[in-house]
C-alpha cells in the first residue's frame, strides 16, 4: 500500500470540483487562453489576436475560465484585464508544464536530483500530491 493512499482517499471530497476543473480544462481554446493569461494581464483584443479566436466564442470560453474561476477581470478605462484567479490555475499550468516535459517538478526536496534511487516519474508524482483543488 502507497504512502500516498490516505492522500488519495482525502481526495473523494474535492472530487465533483476537481472533474469540474479538468472539465474546464478539457477544452483546447480554453487551456491556450490559460497559457496566453499566464504570461501576463492580457485584454480580449490582445487574446483574440494571439490565439485567433473570434467573439463571441473568446467570450464563452472567457466566462467558463472565470465561472471555474481560474480567471479574473479587472477594468481600466474601457478595457477588461484578465489574470489568472487564484493559485490553482498556475499549479494546474505548472503540472502540464511537468507532464509534458516542458519544466521539471520542484518537490519540496527538489534538491535531490532523478535518478536510480528518485525516478522523473515519482517527481511528477510529488508535484501533483502537493495540488490541493480546495479553495
Amino acid at each position: 500500500m502507497s504512502d500516498s493512499s490516505g492522500e488519495f482517499e482525502a481526495l473523494k471530497e474535492h472530487a465533483a470540483e476537481a472533474a469540474e476543473i479538468m472539465r474546464v480544462l478539457g477544452n483546447a481554446n480554453r487551456l491556450q487562453l490559460l497559457c496566453q493569461i499566464a504570461q501576463g494581464e492580457r485584454s480580449v483584443g490582445e487574446l483574440e489576436e494571439q490565439l485567433d479566436i473570434r467573439q463571441p466564442a473568446l467570450s464563452q470560453q472567457l466566462a467558463e475560465l472565470r465561472k471555474a474561476g481560474l480567471v479574473q477581470t479587472r477594468r481600466e478605462s474601457r478595457s477588461i484585464l484578465y489574470s489568472l484567479g487564484d493559485g490553482r490555475a498556475r499549479l494546474l499550468l505548472e503540472m502540464l508544464l511537468v507532464t509534458f516535459g516542458v519544466k521539471t517538478a520542484a518537490a519540496p526536496d527538489a534538491g535531490r536530483e532523478a535518478g536510480p534511487s528518485r525516478p522523473a516519474a515519482r517527481q511528477v508524482g510529488d508535484a501533483a500530491r502537493f495540488a490541493r483543488l480546495g479553495k
